[in-house]
């Protein structure tokens, strides 16, 4: 293939397209750049595996880190098992591809995006998502595309496409939007309690910008003279799903219509009329072509029935405005919520219930030297809020073997974690690192949102002074024709057979997080609009419901909670609290029992479980850098004597020498004479020499000054 670049224009921001230049034997590549961010996109098809009914789609994001002039961390020095970035820009890449592949499609299918060069002023990610869908045209696959994406910020009252990572910080917007020639077909935002309107308004911003780098796409191909891959579904013997649509479709019908909220009731009820059709077709003769084909293909009732089972359970959403479980279409399932469920050394804990999902989050309050520390390619270097998201297998009634966490749970948490960030309070009036996880217990659909809902309870227990408390619901779509349901608060089934999962949470004045993913192609904003709207209503209806189980975040802390004292010293004297070797500041943690944290900005941060260690050791310090003047009055306590004087601590970590002829105003002989190990004595600094030795003395102080020692001591 001949190489061919174009461009296309934002605000002046450039994307580049390069095809034809780089990984010749992958099925497609494309090198898609903007300022210096480069990333390699490629896209490769293999034959199919025997017996897969499912599409074998791999998507995988890789970061490197000499494309910032950096070498990697740790004791190989090379990429290793990729940071929580990069599983997410793997997601934010995967969720708009997937549904534009025909679902009936079995081969393996991997795409492969590889950040090549990166600056400080283009985030890669976006550009990940356009380059995947350029590669997987260029290979030739079946695809309902063209698809791109765009990332949307807020600069003032300006919404600005492809902001850099400084614009995106200082906005009050960080929103991706993807999106086909149907309509969008994937949202993800974090906002600063935006009101919905500018939101809606955002998204339509986002998706013209979209038009254009798919018209793009489409120009690149005819240029290059390829023909889209029209999708042709292999040929299907209908007798064996006609066998079981004969004998199944009623019954299915009469337990949808049972409208029944118990979802383990529903599932044992379809499972019996599944088994029963199972049986039909073993009693058929062993050369029936029904019986041949069920044989052949073992998996094809299971996806049958659930063929039936889901045409069935949207045609009666959208012909009698009925869920399954009986529910109107925008109402929310009962709501509990319980805080304080764990006892003694847990800062913070809630239990919230919403249906048959329920998730227990637990707040963990740490000292700043427990923030997590950033080696990727984003240019944050730490995190300061870490929210962590668990399914153990049991919440669904499963046994699987439990490994590390996985994309789903890496996603769920960091979409929990980005709805709650805009409502923590600053560094500087709550100088912790928090750490919440939310334990999903059951599920039964929108555990992400219950996470955030369980979350916020949990750290208003711990006494975290949330600007305002945040809440979530999982919207969900019935689309058959022109007609659309658009469904509020989904349950299992409804996300399962359904057509779009769309969490909103925020706060009563506006949104702080989106996740919309479509099994479409593609939404108009009218319907984008109205679940942004139906999904505000639930938000407060749930945050009512939330207020209830505690009103507003604590006043104390747990009694097990650090207690942190935070002070500010000259950078320059950094070197002196932590002494040769971290002597000192060893010293001090050992004497105090509190631990030290400082930052290169000077900032020292203090904290022990009894706060009067926390107290100490802040005293330590502040005597330690507390700038001294020759004349200054002390109350002291004698450390040691030596023949020509005697030392003396005259502020916590502070000492100075009184030469023997400075303890009284009479010849003294013996310095034993005049003081001893441990008397407590008044001093003045004489002064202070070159090399920062203080010198005291006990001549020249007026009562008056002595006084005012004695009170300060006590203060």
């Amino acid at each position: 293939m001949s190489e061919i670049e174009k461009s296309i224009s934002f605000n002046g921001r450039d994307i580049r397209l390069k095809v034809g230049l780089l990984a010749p034997q992958a099925g497609g590549s494309v090198l898609i750049e903007s300022g210096d961010t480069a990333v390699l996109v490629t896209a490769t098809r293999a034959q199919g595996r025997e017996g897969i009914d499912f599409l074998p789609l791999l998507v995988d994001y890789e970061e490197r880190l000499y494309a910032a002039g950096r070498i990697p961390g740790g004791f190989l020095r090379r990429e290793g098992r990729p940071p929580e970035k990069a599983t997410l820009i793997g997601r934010l890449i995967d969720r708009p591809l997937r549904p534009l592949f025909p679902q009936w499609l079995r081969d393996d299918i991997q795409v492969v995006a590889t950040t090549l060069s990166m600056d400080e002023q283009v985030p890669p990610d976006v550009l990940a998502v356009t380059g995947s869908s350029i590669a997987v045209l260029l290979a030739g696959l079946p695809f309902h595309g063209p698809m791109a994406a765009v990332r949307v910020g807020l600069v003032g009252d300006d919404f600005v496409i492809n902001p850099t990572y400084a614009e995106v910080a200082a906005g009050d917007l960080d929103l991706v939007v993807a999106g086909t020639p149907d309509g969008v077909i994937m949202v993800e935002a974090g906002a600063n309690q935006l009101p919905e309107q500018d939101v809606i308004e955002a998204i339509d911003f986002g998706y013209e910008a979209v038009q254009d780098l798919i018209q793009a796409q489409r120009d690149l191909m005819t240029e290059l003279g390829i023909q889209l891959v029209q999708a042709t579904p292999p040929e299907v013997d209908l007798r064996l799903e006609n066998f079981i649509r004969d004998r199944a479709s009623e019954p299915i019908k009469a337990v949808l219509a049972r409208f029944d909220p118990d979802k383990h009731s529903r599932d044992t009820s379809l499972d019996e009329i599944k088994e029963s059709v199972a049986a039909a077709i073993a009693e058929l003769p062993e050369d029936e072509p029904v019986r041949v084909a069920a044989t052949e293909k073992p998996k094809a009732l299971s996806t049958i029935f659930k063929s039936i089972t889901k045409e069935l359970m949207r045609r009666q959403v959208v012909t009698e405005n009925v869920r399954v479980d009986g529910r109107k279409l925008d109402e929310v399932r009962p709501i509990s919520c319980r805080v304080g469920v764990l006892p003694r050394r847990v800062h913070g804990s809630s239990l919230f219930n919403r249906g048959l999902t329920q998730v227990m989050s637990a707040v963990t309050l740490g000292t700043p030297g427990d923030a997590q520390e950033l080696d990727d390619l984003h240019p944050d270097e730490q995190k300061r809020y870490l929210h962590h998201y668990n399914f153990p297998p049991y919440s669904v009634g499963e046994t699987r073997p439990m490994r590390s966490p996985g994309r789903r749970e890496v996603g769920h948490g960091a979409l929990a974690e980005r709805a709650i960030v805009p409502l923590l309070p600053t560094q500087a009036d709550f100088p912790y690192v928090i750490r919440v996880v939310s334990e999903v217990l059951s599920s039964n659909g929108s555990t992400s949102m219950g996470s955030v809902c369980a979350s916020t309870l949990a750290l208003m227990d711990a006494g975290v002074p949330l600007v305002k408390p945040v809440s979530g619901a999982a919207m969900g779509l019935i689309k058959e024709g022109d007609e659309v349901r658009v469904l509020t608060d989904i349950q299992g089934i409804e996300d399962f057979l359904g057509d779009m999962d769309f969490k909103v949470a925020g706060t009563t004045d506006g949104i702080t997080a989106l996740q919309m993913d479509m099994k479409i192609t593609g939404l108009p904003m009218t319907v984008i609009a109205q679940a942004i709207e139906q999904a505000k209503a639930a938000r407060k209806h749930i945050l009512e419901k939330m207020l209830i189980a505690i009103e507003q975040p604590r006043q104390e802390l747990s009694p097990f909670a650090p207690r942190l004292l935070t002070i500010q010293i000259e950078p320059e004297l950094i070197g002196m609290i932590i002494g040769p070797g971290g002597k000192t500041i060893k010293g001090i943690t050992e004497e105090t029992g509190a631990k030290i944290d400082i930052e290169d900005s000077g900032v020292v941060t203090i904290s022990a479980v009894d706060g009067e260690k926390a107290k100490r050791a802040r005293s330590i310090i502040q005597g330690m850098t507390r700038k001294l003047n020759a004349g200054d009055v002390y109350v002291g306590r004698v450390t040691r004597i030596i023949p020509i004087g005697a030392f003396v601590e005259f502020l916590p970590g502070k000492e100075g020498m009184i030469h023997i002829s400075q303890l009284a105003e009479h010849r003294v002989g013996k310095v034993e004479d005049e003081v001893g190990v441990g008397d407590e004595v008044i001093v003045k600094v004489r002064e202070i020499d070159n090399r920062g030795r203080v010198n005291l003395t006990r001549l020249g102080i007026h009562p008056d000054e002595a006084v005012a020692a004695r009170e300060a001591a006590v203060a």
